[in-house]
C-alpha cells in the first residue's frame, strides 16, 4: 500500500467522482468501478488509488 492507499467512505467518492450513488453501484456491479472492500463489519469503503486510476481514465476502467 502507499500513502494513497488510505479507504475513502462513500460520500468522499461520491464528491470526487460526481456519480449517483445508484451510478456508482450499478458500475461496481457491471465491473467498471473499484469494489468497495469490507472497514468493519457494517462498513466498507475504496482504496484511494482505484478511485484516481478510475477518475484518470473512467472508460477503459476494468475491475480486477
Amino acid at each position: 500500500m502507499t500513502d494513497l492507499d488510505r479507504i475513502v467512505r462513500l460520500k468522499t467518492v461520491l464528491a470526487r467522482t460526481g456519480l449517483s450513488r445508484s451510478t456508482l453501484y450499478r458500475k461496481i456491479s457491471e465491473g467498471t468501478f473499484p469494489r468497495q472492500i469490507p472497514i468493519s463489519v457494517h462498513g466498507a469503503g475504496w482504496r484511494e488509488s482505484a478511485i484516481n486510476r478510475w477518475i484518470s481514465d473512467p472508460a477503459k476502467f476494468r475491475a480486477e
